[in-house]
């Protein structure tokens, strides 16, 4: 991890130029653009990837958790914890896409050419220079394709500096500020964080109403949904005998 080590300067330069901001808890609910908008090449990519032993993943994960300590460290030292933590949001939600995945982790892509991407996709979400120059050291590093394990770890460093209590609450319609923000007192105070980040999930299965999962690696759950007791009442009856013609 010599060579980020080497880049954590330039990212801290980079972070200087950009003011702290102050994101409300539905940040996770901005809209961006879709990888149908970014003017990623007709590619031929095999889907298979190579299969991880427990070796493998033990190294990715240091390797993500380097990252993200690295960029935790400039954003901590220059007060942009928070901006910074929306910017990943953005690039967890942009990676999600099948489409964007392929064309950042395909080999035979020149690191160039990502770099455009880049620099497309850090116009339209808005994402700070120091982010911006993050990604970019990960195209140079052939590490871009751990960007997943990148945020989470991200996330946990987020909630660690901050003492921030992270709540996953899954919909099947987007939820209203205020909601959200009933949500994440009631997390507030059931766990005594200082803070909770509340992530939004879709999820129509659930029919309506919401889940919420919080707590050490998600240990902790609350079901609010239709589902759940549409399900209650299914195994409350017996159907057994009946025949159907």
């Amino acid at each position: 991890m010599a060579a980020l080590r080497s880049s954590t300067a330039g990212l801290r330069a980079s972070a200087a130029s950009s003011p702290a901001a102050s994101v409300p808890v539905s940040s996770s609910l901005l809209r961006l653009p879709s990888a149908r908008r970014l003017r990623l090449p007709s590619l031929k990519i095999s889907r298979s990837r190579p299969h991880r032993g427990a070796a493998g993943a033990a190294m990715m994960d240091t390797a993500a958790s380097s990252y993200a300590n690295a960029l935790a460290e400039v954003a901590k030292s220059n007060g942009t914890l928070e901006a910074t933590v929306a910017d990943m949001e953005k690039v967890d939600r942009l990676f999600a896409d099948p489409a964007v995945q392929s064309f950042f982790a395909n080999p035979t892509v020149a690191a160039e050419k990502k770099r455009e991407i880049l620099v497309e996709i850090s116009g339209s979400s808005e994402l700070q220079p120091h982010t911006v120059n993050f990604l970019n050291i990960l195209v140079d590093m052939s590490r871009i394709d751990i960007i997943a394990e990148i945020v989470k770890e991200f996330d946990a460093c987020y909630n660690r500096i901050t003492g921030t209590e992270l709540a996953m609450v899954t919909s099947v319609v987007d939820m209203g500020e205020d909601d959200v923000a009933q949500i994440a007192q009631t997390v507030k105070r059931l766990t005594g964080a200082k803070k909770v980040r509340i992530k939004a999930v879709l999820d129509p299965s659930l029919i309506a109403g919401f889940t919420i999962r919080y707590g050490s690696s998600g240990s902790k759950f609350i079901d609010m949904s239709v589902k759940k007791q549409l399900d209650e009442i299914a195994s409350q009856l017996d159907f057994s005998s009946i025949t159907l013609a």
